[in-house]
């Protein structure tokens, strides 16, 4: 295990990062790579506790959008980006599916719900397969499109 003590070092840092899981690794190593001095403590081993245990998948915050979190969503798109560019070694597009059928019933609780409740009311819980294509498709427009993967189906309804 690598240390350095800096308990006698009069060392001035742009930022100190407590813990070395993921996060704290992640926020240090931006904040290097932005040409900040950093310091990083962990009490034990590097990327030891829970947050090392993760899926280690990030997406573009498809589910926000139901809650019209616009900001979140094309944040979190950009910041996907920035890794897939950054650390492509050790991150790459997946393909996945996206599970749909007609009548599949979501939360009814959400604003983009309370929309479509007033608008379709005959829909009562359901999510039409236009709306969910339209999500998919501006996450891949806000995304860039870079790093997108190319869709042979929208939605296999």
């Amino acid at each position: 295990m690598l240390t350095q003590k800096i308990s006698n070092d009069h060392t001035v840092f742009d930022l100190f990062v407590i813990g070395g899981g993921i996060n704290g690794c992640g926020r240090a190593r931006d904040a290097s790579g932005r040409g900040l001095k950093v310091a990083l403590a962990e009490i034990e081993d590097l990327a030891l506790g829970t947050s090392a245990a993760s899926t280690k998948l990030f997406h573009g915050g498809l589910r926000y959008l139901k809650y019209f979190e616009i900001n979140l969503v094309r944040h979190a798109l950009e910041e996907r980006e920035t890794l897939l560019r950054a650390t492509p070694h050790i991150s790459w597009p997946m393909r996945f599916v996206l599970p749909f059928h007609a009548d599949m019933r979501f939360d009814t609780e959400t604003p983009a719900s309370r929309i479509l409740a007033r608008l379709m009311p005959r829909m009562k819980g359901r999510r039409p397969a236009f709306l969910i294509r339209l999500g998919l498709f501006s996450m891949i427009i806000w995304a860039g499109a870079k790093f997108c993967l190319r869709h042979r189906r929208w939605i296999c309804v």
